[in-house]
């Protein structure tokens, strides 16, 4: 459970600053600090919310403490041969999974697996008027209703602060195998997508400067006869290279340009704006380093309707992340307002205006 002393000082330390009307930005490990708006407002550290409060191998869940780290979870996970399903990206040594859900990132395995919204079973939070509250549990059969949980994956702590939250976790696979394929990002878009339409065991695609990476996941025999199916150069060092695309390690994310990210359906052709691209998720997930005017980028993006973010740059505008309709904006409003009326827990981070 959430220790009362905690929660009793992290409500009292928000209701303070809804009297004084002073802003609160929340602080946990800081690997995710770049993504969103900047924004200037107190520090509210909530890195010490830690530990493992219950997990049941049997039962495929873990309940942690906002300021637990990943890695640690997923080396408890590990020890167990299950894993998380959403394989969360790091960025760094001290990431936690309060950060994680804040943001909402997804790693390599998202399509094939599950989202991180879709592994939310429950969390407990204090909104912005100083109040506790609880939704959902630790199994399926606990979540019934309206599941106000998942609001909470990638509302970047602007609806409460995340004190304690549960998860579903899945079997680790027996065997993976991770293969190389030199190819155009023409051919790489065709592969992955006729992919899409098959029942292979496929957890990974990362396409980029050519080289198409498909990482096979399953039991050992299976796996073995899938990659003699699809062909390629096996590599050497699968969990390594993989580790490297979530947590952007790899050549491509190092450069200085501005990185967007872009969410496109599948069979999205190429796009047209200059600069490098490499992608994810059967072609669901692109990433492009450019120097193009932003308003270009935006317009390619919404004429095959997909979502586009300024991910990283070294100077940010106002409002980073995909733009949204009038209607969505007023639900934004109308949620951030039941829950935080006083705009105080992380004002304009995820929308200048929210």
């Amino acid at each position: 459970m959430s220790d009362p002393d905690y929660i009793q000082t992290l409500c009292a330390s928000i209701q303070q600053a809804n009297a004084t009307q002073q802003a609160l930005q929340i602080q946990g490990g800081g690997s995710k600090s770049f993504y969103g708006n900047e924004i200037s407002a107190n520090t509210l550290d909530v890195s010490n919310n830690i530990g493992i409060i219950a997990y049941e191998p049997s039962e495929l869940f873990i309940t942690a403490r906002n300021g637990t780290l990943l890695a640690e979870i997923e080396a408890t996970l590990d020890a167990n041969n299950q894993v998380l399903p959403f394989e969360p990206p790091h960025f760094s040594p001290n990431a936690t999974l309060g950060g994680a859900v804040a943001s909402g990132l997804s790693g390599p395995r998202r399509p094939f697996s599950s989202s991180l919204r879709d592994c939310m079973l429950g969390v407990h939070i204090v909104n912005g008027k100083g109040e506790y509250l609880e939704f959902g549990g630790q199994v399926m059969k606990n979540v019934a209703g309206y599941d106000a949980s998942r609001l909470m994956c990638g509302a970047f702590g602007t609806l409460g602060v995340l004190t304690q939250i549960s998860l579903k976790v899945a079997p680790k696979p027996q065997a993976e195998i991770t293969l190389a394929l030199s190819i155009n990002q023409s051919e790489a878009l065709n592969k992955m997508n006729a992919w899409t339409q098959t029942q292979l065991p496929i957890s990974a695609t990362y396409f980029n400067n050519d080289v198409l990476h498909v990482r096979i996941a399953g039991l050992e025999k299976s796996v073995e006869k899938i990659c003699n199916q699809i062909g390629g150069e096996k590599i050497s060092s699968s969990e390594k290279f993989w580790a490297s695309v979530k947590n952007h390690q790899s050549d491509f994310f190092q450069a200085e340009k501005s990185l967007w990210r872009i969410i496109a359906p599948n069979n999205t052709p190429p796009l047209s704006i200059n600069g490098e691209t490499c992608i994810e998720w059967n072609g669901g997930l692109r990433w492009i380093k450019s120097t193009e005017d932003a308003q270009h980028i935006r317009n390619q993006c919404q004429a095959f309707k997909g979502y586009v973010s300024l991910f990283k740059a070294d100077s940010k505008p106002n409002d980073c992340l995909a733009e949204i309709n009038p209607d969505l904006k007023k639900l934004h409003l109308n949620i951030k307002s039941a829950f935080d009326p006083n705009r105080i827990l992380n004002p304009g981070r995820m929308y200048s205006w929210c």
